[in-house]
């Protein structure tokens, strides 16, 4: 669930930005040493690499440097103080996620205004007690004990569920007896990373992916290819675990594997990246451990439900924008197929869940959701009334069950979960998130720009009805573009903190994701990057062009691939922002797929080990390698995370390293590293608050917001 972190600072006045002046810090002293690299007959120069190590007491002492250096700058500024009790009164808030229904009993996830993280409970029937099942909130004195997944089995009798030490992406895996709260000793897995358990239907055991330790053998880069498909029947040795499939020897692959409801079809994914999926099967009514190839080889993903007899596949084979297919278990050759859902000429088929006998379709409209139900033959039953245009996440029920819940939010509509039947259709609201904004004076509007390309590019735009259209308003401009990730509307209320201090927020659908199907994912993946930074700042310049910004009024943010968008902008036009906040990025992308989970991406980026071709491809456009001394950068807030496994913290040091050292204006390049924390930032309110408060300071201090000290009721 996401957790709703609501953000909101009222009556902040706009003033004219600020001069900027001689910058009085002093950033740690900082060895450059002459590290170079010949790769395929080109030079690289790596002046920072001794940053990459973390472990080294000389990093470590660096690192705490930076990190008071930038905090005691942010903690100085004006209004920060304000933003963070405003941003206590929005983050604390109740929110529940949607139900999900096992046996006899409902299993959802519920924040608190007092407790800094999400609960688990459970309820004996939808209006039962509510009980608490797991509560990280008493599992660590520090807060550092972070909870991950949680499934259910399907008679609700059990849970298996993954702890975090700073909600890193390592995790362990444990069985809990729901009625008694008791945590089975035997049944504790090691290597939990990629488990995602799919438990039988009696609930004796679960399949699992298993991640080895790194050892000798295992390498920290190498450790996705030594995965292994496994199952574990409880009460056993989980060391004895048998091998359902064994490791593939490649990183760049992941397994994972899928039980049907009635326990009968067993699925074996081997995803290539983001890019393409092979589907295997085994019918474990017959006595065989063989595999039987249902969609391999092809340039396609597929996501396969198996319902009485029959299989409903989900798939953008031949079909950028999806279409479903249904086989018969029985004949499930690729030319049995037939197709019952055909590919939308304006929309993309971006969920399909089986529930109630029917299929309950989302639909991604020029970046909005729409929702439909089906019959199992494919034909449209009817659509579904939503609150408005915004974003449908979850579809949550059950094959066999009527019951279904689904959750709506936009940019000005917190989180709701709706009830309704499946046949008989109809909803009601089961709940939804009180935020304490008032959307009521903004507006919400579509624009579509022209990239350098040509090709059309959308955004959402969100501000005040009566904002002026002469260039004096701060905008923050947001975007992601990669791995197929979709940027719909979602009620981010930390927008508020902007919006009500008078200025903008944009948020560009750039190629790389996923918002206008798989053709528009690969127009920003490998050797075609670059135009998913070009649809950036083009949304920078139309932002100016059409009288929103101006560039000493433009800040922009993201992360993770985000991340390395900002860096990109930031090196390719120094000019068109004002401010930048970046996030647990990817900036060194000569070296990337040496550290973390690096090359799972190899798919999404290339490698520039691999051949000349795609090392001149990343040479290109990699941040690290395109920081220009004596030039004019905008202010720079790194935000990092030092329990980050899986994008490593290196290309944070190493970038600001890099910037400090070539920066010539008197702009600030500050480097803050949240502690306890993995790639997702950490799973304290309190810590989220302190750094919003930094950030929202940060940006609006360099965009010349001053906040007053009237908070909204």
């Amino acid at each position: 669930m996401k957790i709703i972190l609501a953000t909101l600072l009222a009556a902040l006045a706009l003033v004219a930005a600020p001069e900027a002046k001689a910058n009085p810090m002093k950033y740690p002293a900082t060895r450059i040493d002459d590290v170079k690299d010949v790769l395929f007959g080109v030079t690289v120069r790596d002046p920072y690499r001794w940053l990459e190590d973390q472990k080294s007491p000389e990093v470590q002492k660096w690192m705490h440097a930076e990190d008071k250096l930038a905090r005691d700058y942010l903690h100085g500024l004006p209004g920060r103080d304000a933003i963070e009790a405003r941003l206590r009164q929005l983050y604390y808030v109740e929110s529940v996620s949607a139900p999900i229904h096992r046996g006899h009993r409902y299993f959802y996830a519920r924040t608190h205004v007092d407790k800094e993280k999400a609960s688990y409970y459970w309820r004996e029937g939808e209006h039962g007690a509510e009980k608490v099942l797991l509560d990280p909130n008493t599992m660590s004195a520090d807060g550092s004990t972070s909870l991950g997944l949680v499934r259910p089995s399907w008679d609700g009798k059990r849970v298996a569920y993954t702890l975090k030490r700073n909600n890193s992406d390592e995790s362990t895996l444990y069985v809990m007896d729901v009625q008694s709260g008791k945590v089975s000793e035997r049944d504790t897995i090691e290597g939990a990373k990629y488990a995602e358990p799919s438990w039988t239907p009696s609930g004796d055991g679960f399949y699992y992916t298993w991640l080895p330790e790194v050892s000798g053998e295992v390498s920290v880069s190498d450790r996705p290819g030594f995965a292994e498909v496994r199952f574990h029947e409880l009460g056993t040795d989980p060391k004895n675990d048998p091998v359902v499939h064994e490791k593939t020897g490649d990183p760049k692959l992941f397994l994972g594997a899928s039980l049907s409801r009635d326990g009968r079809w067993l699925f074996l994914y081997i995803s290539h990246g983001w890019n393409s999926t092979d589907v295997y099967f085994r019918d474990l009514h017959k006595k065989t451990h063989e595999w039987t190839p249902f969609a391999v080889g092809n340039d396609a993903q597929y996501e396969v439900t198996a319902w009485k007899g029959r299989f409903y596949i989900r798939t953008n084979e031949g079909a950028p924008r999806w279409r479903m297919f249904e086989a018969d278990a029985r004949h499930p050759a690729r030319a049995a197929w037939k197709e019952i859902v055909p590919e939308s000429e304006s929309a993309v088929l971006d969920g399909a869940t089986l529930v109630g006998e029917h299929l309950a379709l989302t639909w991604m409209h020029d970046a909005s959701s729409e929702l439909e139900v089906r019959g199992l033959d494919g034909k449209l039953l009817r659509k579904v009334a939503l609150p408005g245009i915004g974003s449908v996440g979850q579809v949550v029920g059950n094959p066999d069950e009527d019951q279904v819940f689904y959750d709506f939010q936009s940019y000005t509509q917190p989180h709701q979960i709706w009830k309704s039947s499946v046949a008989r259709g109809g909803a009601e609201l089961w709940a939804e998130v009180k935020v304490p904004v008032d959307p009521s004076p903004y507006t919400v509007e579509q624009v579509w720009y022209p990239s350098k390309d040509g090709t059309r590019i959308s955004m959402f735009i969100i501000r005040r009805k009566d904002l002026p259209r002469d260039g004096s308003t701060p905008f923050v401009l947001y975007g992601y573009g990669g791995f197929d990730v979709n940027m719909t509307p979602e009620f981010w209320s930390s927008i508020y903190v902007w919006l009500e201090a008078g200025g903008g927020w944009a948020v560009a659908n750039l190629r790389g994701g996923g918002e206008y199907g798989e053709a528009w994912h690969k127009a920003g993946m490998g050797a075609h990057k670059q135009n998913v930074f070009d649809d950036f700042i083009g949304a920078a310049e139309y932002l100016i062009a059409s009288g929103y910004t101006k560039p000493e009024k433009l800040a922009i943010r993201g992360g993770s691939n985000g991340g390395l968008l900002m860096g990109a902008a930031l090196t390719q036009r120094p000019d068109l922002f004002r401010a930048v906040s970046c996030a647990v990025p990817l900036l060194d992308m000569v070296r990337y797929q040496l550290f973390g989970s690096g090359k799972t991406w190899i798919s999404e980026y290339g490698s520039a080990s691999a051949s000349a071709a795609e090392l001149k491809t990343l040479l290109a456009y990699s941040p690290y390698h395109h920081v220009v001394p004596k030039t004019r950068y905008p202010a720079v807030l790194m935000l990092s995370a030092d329990s980050d496994d899986r994008v490593d913290p290196m290309h944070a040091r190493k970038m600001v390293a890099e910037l400090q050292a070539a920066q010539a204006s008197e702009l600030p390049i500050l480097l803050r590293i949240e502690k306890h924390a993995g790639h997702g930032g950490a799973d304290m309110i309190k810590q989220a608050v302190e750094q919003g408060a930094d950030m929202f300071a940060f940006l609006m201090h360099e965009l010349g917001m001053r906040p007053a000290t009237t908070a909204a009721k």
